[in-house]
């Protein structure tokens, strides 16, 4: 029996025109549809046919708008060719950002643990101690990882 290797993009959304005070969810379904257009615009029947077999969205956090995706080994250079060219999430302008490329769930959990860790580190230092209060429910929701801790 063969075993196919894939590959996880560690990929974050940013919303172009939504103020970051207003909520929007990233959705895993959303996402899908929007990698499937830009790949069959991109790259055609070839490129949907040879990604979809093993192509699925693991991962999204609605609150720091990281998310995952999962692809074969060989093909996950096509999908991650096309990620700068994703325009539109659900009639929603967005920009998306490659962060980590990694072999494993595991080593792309590390990467995200340590991403916003960092991130919150920079977010804490331009506040006053009254105010760090507030923010611990941010703080919370950003370090939710439960769907890694299932698959292990």
């Amino acid at each position: 029996m063969v075993r196919f290797k894939n590959r996880y993009i560690t990929i974050e959304v940013e919303p172009v025109k939504i103020p970051k005070t207003n909520s929007w969810e990233l959705d895993t379904g959303k996402l899908y549809k929007a990698i499937v257009n830009t790949l069959s615009t991109l790259h055609g029947d070839f490129g949907v046919a040879s990604t979809t077999g093993g192509f699925s969205v693991k991962y999204c956090n609605k609150e720091t708008k990281i998310g995952i995706i999962r692809c074969r080994h060989g093909p996950h250079k096509l999908i991650a060719s096309i990620i700068p060219f994703i325009k539109q999430i659900d009639n929603n302008q967005v920009q998306l950002n490659t962060l980590y490329t990694g072999a494993t769930l595991h080593q792309c959990y590390k990467f995200i643990k340590s991403y916003q860790l960092n991130h919150l580190r920079k977010f804490y230092s331009m506040l006053h101690d009254v105010e760090k209060h507030k923010y611990f429910e941010y703080e919370k929701s950003a370090m939710d990882l439960k769907v890694f801790n299932k698959t292990k």
